[in-house]
């Protein structure tokens, strides 16, 4: 079964869902909670939501917390890539897609990222367009915009 917790944010309330291996998802809250979930406060979610807190304040650059994630041997690739993006820097779909070992994979990429389950935790907000441009991010642009903006400000 999976619980859930939900915590406010700077740019809204965040859905933050663990298994009991990890966690699963991270969302922003757009519209109706999610069925699915129980809420709760377990100690990882509870943990989970401290570390949130950090780095919406700027005092946490990377999360220490047990991922628990399902996808497709390109998906699971593409997340990793986006570990190794360092806070406060961005990458190209295209420099991703090469980092995969192929580089016309761009839009494979920008799917991927597309079914990244925990937001923030797995950074697919550092992926921007070919000329720097802010593209699709599920919690909307002006978070993506608003994400950014933060590491930079906090010295990314």
């Amino acid at each position: 079964m999976k619980q859930i917790l939900y915590t406010e944010s700077p740019f809204g309330t965040v859905g933050i869902a663990e298994d009991g291996r990890g966690i699963c998802a991270l969302f922003f809250l757009r519209g109706e909670k999610p069925e699915g979930y129980t809420e709760a406060e377990t100690p990882l979610l509870r943990r989970a939501a401290r570390e949130l807190a950090e780095y919406f304040s700027g005092e946490r650059r990377a999360f220490d917390l047990p991922l628990s994630l399902e996808g497709t041997a390109f998906q699971r690739a593409d997340w990793a890539a986006l570990c190794e993006i360092p806070y406060g820097e961005t990458r190209s779909y295209g420099q991703i897609a090469a980092r995969l070992g192929n580089p016309k994979a761009c839009r494979a990429v920008g799917m991927a990222n597309h079914r990244n389950p925990v937001a923030i935790l797995v950074p697919c907000h550092r992926v921007v367009g070919k000329n720097g441009s802010l593209t699709g991010y599920a919690g909307g642009l002006d978070v993506k915009e608003g994400l950014l903006a933060l590491e930079k400000r906090c010295g990314g």
